[in-house]
């Protein structure tokens, strides 16, 4: 009998894992993909390269948004995001596109990093265009609000809602605590169900606190776990300096496949670099999924204006791609790993290539990276999901409690057990939230690109930009935290 009921088991699973392996080779092999890059290049084209002509405004936002007295600053909204962006997938992901793909791969990495600014820029000015104040007095908002606000299509924001709980809310917090807890029963022999009774309180701890408590632990820890990471790989690149500049030449060589053409084969062909470049890319740095946007939504922006936010999450996406992809590309290039025989695979070729640089001891400091990245990830993503249980209950806390018990039920059994259908469920999720995603920002863009102008004229005229919304009239009839007669007092105030 139980050899029965595992053979339909084991039958079950593998139908499941064929289906969504088909949904998810559909969407991240080919349209998703194309879409996004597409987007980028869209948005980059009509906001004039404005990642590249206000990035050094867009560093001052970030630094004028540090303190305020009531809410969330851009700066705690920021590190909140890049709590949920910078994971393994920073260390993992860069070493699987570097197999794959081949160094060419970075180059198409940081590429598509360039054009998602822009997307990350759009979708994030809608997210508090369209924000609300939920029953506590926190700002809420993000995809779904915009779909149902700005488009009038309440399913449409309800079944993004689904898809971003299920991935991020649920079992992308599995996986990370599979992480933690099998690279720390890896590396010291720690036991897995004690780590994840630990992981489990820690993070009842911020769960429980809410979307303010989680902003605060954000804006503590990310700073401390990006600078030190950064800071061992400028060690790495230090001591192999004179192979910088040879290992720039191959990026941009391999990327084009100039390098093997010269060398008489094709070792890795253009594809097979982009395709990994630019999948692990937006892995990476989500810009267009629309999970970010749930938290940028959560500001209170300084200046008063829903594009400033537009303009810290930008540099959110160049600070997980550009900086700290590159870091992890970095260190692994410069070491000359990739070249022995026996090289590891997966973020096992990350830690090979700093023990043979800096020595054994490494394996401490990538044991607390993979604790803080991931530990971050989860309470940072289990607040993308808060909101968006929030929408579709009406912005009120009913059926929270349940959802934050549930959520630690999740983080606890990833800590014991893997489940690959699960984790394969959760990318299709994340796949069909992009997918929808990317249909609304196209749709709203007009607007989004009005509120952008609106910020930047302003900039031009030596303003502080201040969001006057009866300068647009699609907006008239909206219900939302940007009320036009406090809009106006300020713009008057300020003129």
């Amino acid at each position: 009998m139980n050899v029965a009921n595992e053979s339909w088991l084991d039958a079950l699973n593998n139908v499941l894992m064929s289906i969504i392996g088909t949904i998810n080779g559909l969407l991240w092999g080919q349209v998703l993909i194309y879409l996004l890059v597409g987007v980028g290049i869209y948005f980059t084209l009509r906001l004039g390269f404005i990642q590249i002509r206000q990035f050094r405004h867009a560093i001052d936002v970030l630094k004028s948004g540090k303190d305020i007295e009531n809410g969330l600053s851009s700066y705690q909204v920021f590190c909140t995001s890049m709590a949920a962006r910078v994971g393994t997938g920073n260390m993992a992901g860069v070493a699987v596109a570097l197999a794959a793909g081949g160094p060419g791969a970075i180059f198409w990495m940081w590429l598509i990093a360039l054009f998602g600014m822009s997307t990350a820029f759009v979708e994030s000015t809608l997210a508090q265009v369209y924000k609300v104040k939920d029953v506590d007095g926190q700002y809420r908002g993000g995809p779904a609000y915009y779909m149902e606000k700005g488009l009038g299509q309440r399913w449409m924001g309800s079944l993004f809602s689904v898809f971003l709980i299920i991935a991020f809310g649920l079992v992308f917090n599995a996986v990370q605590a599979n992480t933690i807890t099998d690279a720390l029963n890896h590396s010291f022999g720690f036991d897995e169900t004690i780590m994840g009774v630990i992981i489990v309180a820690a993070s009842a701890f911020f769960i429980m606190g809410g979307l303010r408590k989680i902003a605060q632990a954000s804006a503590r820890i990310v700073p401390v776990m990006a600078i030190s990471y950064l800071a061992i790989a400028m060690v790495v690149v230090v001591m192999n300096i004179s192979e910088l500049p040879a290992a720039i030449a191959l990026i941009v060589k391999s990327a084009f496949g100039w390098q093997e053409a010269a060398a008489g084969g094709v070792a890795y062909t253009i594809a097979q670099a982009m395709q990994s470049g630019i999948a692990r890319g937006l892995f990476s740095n989500e810009a267009g999924m629309g999970s970010a946007a749930n938290v940028a939504a959560s500001a209170t922006p300084n200046p008063n204006h829903p594009a400033s936010q537009g303009f810290v999450q930008m540099l959110g996406v160049f600070a997980d791609t550009i900086v700290i992809c590159t870091a992890s590309a970095a260190m692994i290039m410069l070491s000359g790993v990739m070249d022995q025989p026996d090289a590891a695979s997966g973020i096992g070729l990350l830690q090979q290539a700093l023990t043979n640089e800096l020595g054994s001891w490494t394996a401490y400091f990538m044991a607390a990276a993979i604790l803080l990245f991931c530990f971050t990830s989860i309470i940072a993503n289990y607040s993308y999901a808060e909101t968006n249980i929030m929408f579709l209950n009406g912005n009120t806390n009913k059926g929270l409690l349940a959802f934050r018990l549930l959520v630690l039920a999740m983080v606890m059994f990833g800590s014991v057990t893997s489940l690959p259908v699960v984790w394969n469920l959760a990318d299709a999720s994340m796949g069909m939230m992009a997918l929808i995603n990317i249909i609304a920002l196209l749709l709203l863009s007009k607007l989004a690109f009005k509120v952008i102008k609106d910020y930047e004229v302003q900039i031009k005229a030596g303003k502080t930009p201040v969001f006057d919304r009866s300068k647009f009239p699609e907006l008239e009839e909206l219900d939302g935290a940007w009320h036009p007669k406090d809009s106006k007092a300020k713009a008057k105030a300020n003129s």
